[in-house]
């Protein structure tokens, strides 16, 4: 299985999100976003980390961080390696002594272990082709007068047409919850066409 090497773009919410947020992450050396819905204990989990912010109790992916340092193992990375019917797998996979393993793990908590073990994360390639958003600077530009037709949804453009459009500026705006929704929604009706 091909993987692409990911860094932590962000996390964003908004107030209609019902207190879900957005984990984003992008290729290391590319111009796709993957957004992925996570809860707010995950976010505050990974953000605390990021922010280098110490609780004053350990935290549950600090307890496995600690664990996996009490046994000797190393987390190697972290894969994030399927998505079936809008939900994402991940593996934290580690090593100690000559012994290789994986643990399955939602990607919130994989990457949450990743911040605090430094390990990379990757994506695998048919995920990332799936539900990757292009983030292209020249791609993402806002239409301009003077723009060729085809750069923006014509009068009269098909709803499939116009979500295009809208995803687009979804990316542009970093709404990358609507740009999730927006998404699974085209490769809905692509689908069923």
């Amino acid at each position: 299985m091909e993987f692409v090497q990911v860094d932590i773009i962000g996390l964003s919410t908004s107030p209609s999100s019902g207190g879900a947020y957005a984990l984003v992450l992008g290729e290391v050396d590319g111009n796709r976003r993957l957004p992925i819905i996570i809860g707010a204990f995950e976010a505050q989990a990974i953000a605390l980390e990021l922010e280098k912010i110490q609780p004053p109790r350990p935290m549950t992916h600090d307890l496995l961080r600690t664990l996996f340092d009490v046994l000797g193992a190393e987390v190697n990375d972290i894969v994030i390696d399927d998505l079936s019917e809008g939900t994402f797998y991940a593996k934290v996979r580690y090593g100690s002594d000559d012994n290789e393993g994986q643990l399955d793990a939602r990607p919130s908590d994989a990457v949450a272990i990743a911040v605090r073990t430094d390990a990379p994360i990757y994506v695998a390639a048919h995920v990332l082709d799936e539900a990757g958003i292009p983030a292209d600077d020249d791609e993402m530009a806002p239409i301009e007068e003077g723009d060729a037709p085809e750069a923006r949804p014509a009068v009269g453009a098909t709803k499939l047409e116009r979500m295009e459009s809208e995803l687009k500026k979804a990316v542009d705006d970093e709404d990358y919850e609507l740009a999730a929704k927006l998404r699974d929604e085209i490769k809905r009706m692509t689908t069923e066409n």
